[in-house]
């Protein structure tokens, strides 16, 4: 249980050190389309390495989400769940200092917030129920991915869909909340933001938390009602 714990800490620290770091400091004054793609391609990637280095001792879960969908699903046990939750939050945290060590109290670390859309689509602010709706539907298509690619331990390409499916959820999200689907990935930021005195990203965590584990719950289901009876 204790490697499990230092694979999930350790995992969330890298995805949220170099994904957000891509998001906050390589994307500084970048706007636009290949913005996304830029913010989309660097959790895809970090996700990818992360699961090919420590998805074999714990799966690379690295997100509450995930880890929920998979207690709900029966393949770890509430003890387990508590241990990978706690060291994932841990790890988010350390890994947003980290970035704030190196980058400064100017960078954004990449909290999520709910966004102006763009003039093209009316330029309006984003409300908390479209953030909500957006962060559980994008959720629950990662999650649900990513239980039906670990459903079986000989396919060895889950790792790479994965990825790309954090990817594809995040082209599509950037512009409505700045993506989170992982709760823990945006606590990290936002404590360290609230640290340094802005409460903004913290005055909106209960989006990222409500609108995720929704998501996650639904995936689950999903998987139980559609896999479970073609296994069967």
């Amino acid at each position: 249980m204790f490697k499990k714990f230092l694979a999930e800490f350790f995992g969330t620290l890298f995805l949220v050190f170099f994904a957000c770091g891509i998001a906050s400091v390589a994307c500084a004054g970048a706007e636009g389309a290949l913005l996304n793609f830029v913010i989309a391609a660097g959790f895809g990637l970090a996700l990818i390495a992360c699961i090919y280095t420590i998805g074999y001792r714990s799966g690379s879960h690295v997100n509450p989400a995930v880890s929920l969908a998979m207690l709900i699903d029966g393949r770890i046990g509430f003890g387990e769940f508590i241990c990978y939750v706690i060291a994932q939050f841990l790890g988010a945290i350390a890994g947003a200092a980290l970035l704030w060590a190196v980058a400064g109290s100017e960078c954004s670390l990449a909290t999520n917030a709910l966004q102006t859309l763009p003039a093209a689509l009316g330029g309006g602010q984003v409300t908390v129920l479209i953030g909500l709706i957006v962060e559980c539907v994008l959720t629950c298509v990662f999650v649900y991915t990513v239980m039906s690619t670990t459903a079986k331990a000989d396919f060895p390409g889950a790792g790479i869909v994965n990825g790309f499916v954090l990817a594809l959820v995040h082209i599509i999200g950037v512009s409505f909340t700045g993506t989170s689907v992982n709760p823990a990935r945006t606590f990290g930021p936002a404590l360290i933001k609230l640290i340094q005195g802005d409460g903004a990203a913290m005055s909106q965590y209960w989006i990222f938390v409500v609108g995720p584990l929704v998501g996650a719950v639904v995936a689950a289901i999903l998987y139980r009602i559609i896999n479970r009876e073609k296994e069967a």
